[in-house]
């Protein structure tokens, strides 16, 4: 098992059409940080590079004027990584420090998620480093309205980046739905100097420069901001002229535990869910107490059912070593998931099921233990 830092981060800009992608990935680029990366683009997507076309370096690579591969999916993503990480290997290409995948923007980001996660060899070698999701201040509420995969792009993302706001007449509508849809988010200006830096693509759990674990700033959580921000549940805690109908399914929220977790109630509750519910699972971000290391910390990521292989941190962060979950679900309810997790940690509730409940269940999955 390798470790986290070992694998080449993966970046993922989405954004619906017209967003200003092309736009935002241009400006990146100039960044110096960025002559080391590569740049996979849908070849029927949206996106157009600025940038002089220099030689090629391989049947679907080329390299521009700055340094940075560029290649187009012909196929399967999990082909063009492959093929991407072959060239690297065999020295047809120099070495790659990070990768940037451009969805269409008609794309659901959650395959290309899992396209990264799910292959056994594409997650030894690249590890999905964040989500950056364009959104355009001019149309984006209407687009938010009208299309399911906006408000899953806004929802599943570590950045949003608000572009053209000076062609907008306001953004605090816009602003307030996309904080709703996804409270945890960092938000920015797509005309900020942050924004047009390589520092936009940066999420991971390592800190780049000092190979740190930085779970704060990964889960974007309370250690990361110096405040928790607070969990969306829909209509409950809103007034509900100020979320949208189509919005009030998705939730954020998180799930912290003070004691270490024994490993197997640990598996036994990702493998109910995700095998179960995993349609409804957006997106899980983890650092896990397990009792049998409670030294080493656990992480875990996932997208619906498909999960990175867990990694083990060689020690706790900082000093917060309780586990920290969160989650982003489309009609899986907090209280539900809340209390399928306590259920498998033994912890009996009044009118909820205990294990001893749960192992009599219908719905629980053939051949579990509990």
């Amino acid at each position: 098992m390798s470790a986290l830092n070992d694998r080449i981060p993966v970046t993922i800009l989405t954004g619906f059409l017209g967003a200003g992608k092309s736009t935002l990935l241009n400006r990146v680029l100039k960044d110096p940080v960025m002559k080391d990366a590569a740049v996979i683009i849908n070849e029927f997507g949206d996106v157009g590079i600025d940038h002089l076309l220099v030689e090629s370096s391989g049947d679907s690579i080329i390299e521009l004027s700055d340094g940075c591969l560029c290649c187009t999916v012909r196929g399967e993503l999990v082909d063009t990584l492959a093929n991407l990480m072959d060239a690297v290997q065999t020295g047809r290409v120099k070495p790659v420090k990070r990768v940037v995948i451009e969805t269409t923007g008609l794309a659901n980001p959650s395959p290309v998620m899992q396209a990264i996660m799910g292959n056994p060899v594409i997650a030894t070698n690249f590890e999905l480093d964040g989500v950056v999701t364009v959104v355009d201040a001019v149309n984006g509420l209407q687009t938010l309205d009208n299309h399911e995969e906006a408000r899953k792009q806004a929802a599943v993302a570590d950045r949003l980046i608000v572009s053209k706001k000076a062609m907008a007449e306001a953004t605090d509508g816009l602003e307030k739905r996309l904080r709703a849809l996804n409270p945890r988010a960092v938000m920015m200006d797509a005309d900020s100097a942050e924004a047009g830096s390589a520092a936009v693509l940066v999420n991971g759990l390592y800190d780049p420069a000092t190979k740190i674990a930085d779970v704060g700033r990964w889960l974007q959580d309370e250690d990361a901001h110096g405040h928790h921000h607070h969990d969306h549940h829909g209509h409950a805690d809103q007034d509900p002229h100020d979320v949208n109908r189509h919005d009030a399914s998705i939730r954020s929220f998180s799930i912290i535990e003070e004691k270490p977790i024994d490993p197997m109630a640990l598996e036994m509750f990702i493998d109910l869910l995700r095998s179960a519910h995993g349609e409804k699972l957006l997106r899980m971000k983890a650092i896990v107490s397990v009792s049998d290391r409670p030294d080493r910390p656990l992480v875990l990521h996932g997208v619906q059912s498909i999960f990175h292989p867990p990694v083990r941190l060689p020690a706790w962060p900082g000093e917060d070593r309780r586990t920290r979950m969160v989650l982003i679900t489309r009609d899986l309810p907090e209280a539900f998931v809340k209390d399928l997790f306590d259920a498998f940690l033994g912890k009996p509730r009044i009118d909820m099921p205990d294990r001893a409940a749960l192992s009599d269940n219908p719905l629980a999955i053939p051949g579990m233990r509990i």
